[in-house]
């Protein structure tokens, strides 16, 4: 578990690693798909297979100082030195206070750990705030990958490391 302070807010967040299918980690996704369902008018806008308890390497739930599941996110494996993190997503009361940096930086320690040399991601073109994370915390925009190349509404990063 890591614990962290959050960015001017004086906020503490630990991180750790829960279970897939654990009761906070579900509620949070089912929050993102819905705020993503908003934002793109449909609910078809995931390029690819959605991440499962079976192909996610790591899923790690960021909670505040009494213990409230605030924001989440994974690493699915995709080569023996890559993984792409899944499932970003921070509660909106605690977007600013920094749990969303805590939350990559410990899916990149985790990455590290693993041996991993790069992380890429894909976000989508109606996500500009995730956009604007992923590129001040080091991230380089890419091709889209995988299931996301040709994707109109895909945007890809990376960044290696290690």
């Amino acid at each position: 578990m890591t614990t962290t302070q959050g960015a001017n807010t004086g906020v503490d967040f630990s991180v750790a690693a829960e279970p897939w299918d654990a009761a906070d980690g579900t509620r949070l996704r089912a929050m993102q798909r819905a705020e993503l369902d908003a934002r793109y008018g449909c609910d078809d806008h995931e390029p690819g297979s959605a991440p499962t308890a079976e192909d996610i390497t790591v899923f790690l739930v960021a909670r505040d100082g009494q213990g409230a599941a605030v924001a989440c996110g994974a690493l699915r494996q995709l080569d023996a030195a890559s993984a792409e993190i899944k499932r970003m997503f921070v509660l909106p009361g605690h977007r600013g206070s920094g749990v969303a940096a805590a939350v990559l930086r410990s899916l990149e320690s985790e990455a590290a750990r693993l041996g991993l040399r790069e992380l890429k991601l894909e976000t989508g073109t109606a996500q500009p705030d995730a956009i604007g994370f992923y590129e001040r915390e080091g991230y380089r925009p890419i091709d889209n990958f995988g299931p996301y190349a040709g994707e109109p509404l895909s945007v890809c990063y990376a960044r290696s490391f290690g």
